[in-house]
């Protein structure tokens, strides 16, 4: 097996890589090998910074408490053991920064150090070695009560409940804590997602709201017109059946007031005074009509005399016209004389 190839198996154990695979395509083993150097180097990156935290944790860690012990000298209220443990805490960091400030990963052979000073130099400040025991000790047991403290404030925080446990199982729960809020960071970013899919979701659906707030204005538009339609029908019919039913009623009330002025004027009186004359009216009638019967008989007895009757009938008419005539002239002569 190749260098290369146990390099990227090593890096990229879950590629099944052959060896024949990268010597046909050299471009692609360069590929390989190039991810596999930025995958060394992020993890490198990742311990680094991991380290970095932790120094930068203890660091702070360290000036709080330096920053407490310098209120309770300024308050009056530090002991000597307190006190002690400051100045050696002090002392140590000065010349931890120091030394720092003085190490070189690449010094020039012909350099000359920062001040004329060494490490060693520095080291001679320290407190004794009995003291710095004494302090790594002390130390250890602040930051770790220090820790404690912050991991239990911080769960207090992130769990309120939490409050009323007991230390073992909030100690407990502090140690999962970490991966409670990846597991919270990966559920915030999923929903992160979600929302900004909604988000897109949302302007499409905005996008599209206006067309669709339209089509339906226009059905709506079409079934309101309908239905105005079918109702105006309705109501022309009931309409016309009012006007109808109220014509009947007007038409009855006129009846009624027709047989009021009837009844009014055609008292019972009346009533039998048109009883009597009708009567005698009707006896007329029949007399006349009696009458009548008899002329008419009397006349189809002359019919049958033919035309003998009627030149009877035209002399008659003569001789009566003569007669006025002349006693027309007599009545104007006798007028006339004295």
């Amino acid at each position: 097996m190749s260098r290369n190839l146990q390099y990227v198996t090593a890096h990229l154990p879950m590629l099944q890589v052959e060896e024949e695979d990268l010597e046909k395509n050299p471009q692609f083993s360069k590929l390989l090998l190039e991810m596999c150097q930025f995958l060394e180097s992020h993890r490198e990156m990742r311990i680094q910074r991991k380290l970095w935290f932790r120094s930068e944790v203890i660091y702070r860690l360290i000036q709080e408490i330096l920053i407490e012990l310098q209120v309770k000298k300024q308050e009056g209220t530090i002991t000597d053991e307190e006190n002690k443990f400051q100045d050696g805490l002090q002392q140590c960091l000065l010349v931890s920064e120091c030394s720092r400030l003085l190490s070189d990963p690449d010094p020039d052979p012909g350099s000359v150090p920062l001040l004329g000073l060494e490490k060693q130099d520095l080291h001679d400040l320290l407190p004794s070695q009995m003291d710095v025991l004494w302090l790594r000790e002390r130390l250890h047991k602040q930051l770790e009560d220090a820790l404690r403290k912050k991991c239990f404030n911080f769960l207090s925080f992130h769990q309120p409940e939490t409050d009323e446990e007991g230390e073992v199982l909030r100690a407990a729960k502090a140690l999962r804590l970490a991966t409670t809020l990846e597991d919270e960071k990966r559920r915030l970013k999923n929903e992160q997602e979600k929302h900004h899919e909604m988000g897109e979701l949302l302007e499409k659906q905005q996008e599209m709201y206006p067309s669709v707030l339209l089509r339906c204005l226009a059905l709506l538009r079409q079934a309101a017109s309908d239905l105005r339609l079918q109702a105006q029908t309705d109501i022309d019919r009931m309409n016309a059946e009012y006007l109808e039913t109220k014509s009947n009623a007007y038409l009855l009330k006129l009846r009624i007031e027709e047989l009021q002025v009837l009844t009014d004027t055609y008292t019972p009186e009346k009533v039998e005074v048109h009883k009597y004359i009708r009567s005698n009216l009707e006896s007329a009638v029949k007399s006349e009509k009696t009458e009548l019967s008899a002329s008419r008989q009397i006349l189809a007895s002359y019919e049958f005399l033919g035309t003998k009757f009627e030149e009877l009938v035209q002399e008659y008419t003569r001789l009566r016209d003569k007669i006025k005539d002349n006693r027309w002239a007599i009545q104007e002569l006798s007028k006339t004389l004295p």
